[in-house]
């Protein structure tokens, strides 16, 4: 029998999870080990209830890499962020790159290996983080990820300079490349344009420059 706290969680996942989308619902499917009973039941539920076809389980991704200090494979294994997230949405379509490129990720202080185990907060931006050695591949699947949610825009104080952030991933490993003078046009004027690449996903853009409150 339910206990009334399991029924309450019961109804709050149930609610959760028929505002999700077929493909997100199926993402957390993948993996029934990383969800409490009461989410496998809720979830199966509203699976059903859609008529979708239960997926099979995927592996769990690799446990959370703690290499002695004195290993040679320290710097390899050492957590590296590749962008940060704002949403349970966006990250469930990160998870969903990740896994199908088979590289282990780490979300949140916790080191969650699923959208489901973080318990951070997606409103103070949850990190991402991959092994040093994955990087190469990790920057391939963030080409093809569009995250639909931004940071909230936070009051600066006068003059201070704002933090330059990937427009694509949001993370401030930003490198400044160059600056480039802009030919005039007939609706704007000539000036000088900052490019930039992210070195968490490979992004490259142009802007003019840092933005300070005013």
């Amino acid at each position: 029998m339910q206990t009334a706290d399991s029924a309450s969680e019961w109804l709050r996942l149930s609610e959760r999870y028929r505002e999700m989308s077929d493909d997100e619902l199926l993402i957390l499917a993948r993996r029934p080990s990383a969800l409490t009973d009461t989410a496998n039941q809720a979830l199966a539920g509203e699976i059903s209830s859609r008529g979708l076809k239960q997926p099979p389980e995927q592996p769990p991704l690799a446990p959370d890499p703690a290499p002695s200090p004195d290993s040679p494979y320290a710097e390899e294994r050492e957590l590296v962020e590749i962008c940060v997230l704002w949403s349970l949405s966006d990250g469930l379509q990160l998870q969903a790159l990740l896994d199908r490129a088979g590289i282990p990720f780490f979300m949140g202080a916790e080191r969650a290996t699923g959208v489901e185990s973080v318990t951070s907060n997606f409103g103070n931006g949850v990190s991402v983080r991959v092994m040093r050695v994955g990087i190469p591949w990790a920057r391939q699947v963030m080409l093809d990820y569009e995250p639909a949610n931004e940071p909230p825009q936070a009051p600066e104080e006068e003059g201070r300079e704002i933090p330059i952030r990937c427009p694509k991933c949001h993370s401030t490993e930003v490198i400044f490349e160059r600056l480039t003078p802009e030919p005039e046009t007939t609706t704007e004027r000539s000036g000088s344009k900052y490019e930039w690449t992210c070195d968490s996903c490979g992004h490259h853009w142009k802007d003019e420059g840092i933005v300070k409150q005013t």
